[in-house]
């Protein structure tokens, strides 16, 4: 049960060092637990909030949407289809959709943005 949702809560956004940041912005929640409800299983957020230290040391770009509260790298059950997942969630409305081997990066930018990582 989570406190923002009926799925996800603060703590899963927070920020991975322990500084305290727990930004998230509510429509990339509300996206995200339509994107729950419609895939029907669990979606764990690796990273959510990212303060300005942590994100430049994991390597993370100086603009990315995760210092906003606007981003969550998701990854779901090995038996899932992330390609589906894909298709639903442009369905949904995210506007950045990061595509890796296992997770997708899911986003509320302002201007769309589509990529593939490794």
């Amino acid at each position: 049960m989570g406190d923002l949702t009926k799925n996800f809560s603060r703590e899963e956004f927070a920020c991975k060092c322990c500084c305290g940041l727990d930004t998230v912005d509510w429509e990339l929640v509300d996206k995200l637990q339509r994107l729950r409800d419609v895939v029907g299983v669990p979606i764990a957020i690796s990273s959510g909030a990212r303060c300005d230290a942590h994100n430049a040391t994991i390597g993370g770009s100086p603009t990315s949407q995760h210092l906003v509260g606007k981003a969550a790298d998701c990854h779901f059950p090995d038996y899932v289809n992330l390609e589906s997942v894909y298709g639903i969630a442009k369905q949904i409305g995210f506007r950045g959709i990061g595509r890796y081997p296992e997770f997708l990066h899911l986003d509320v930018r302002a201007v769309p943005a589509e990529w593939s990582g490794t």
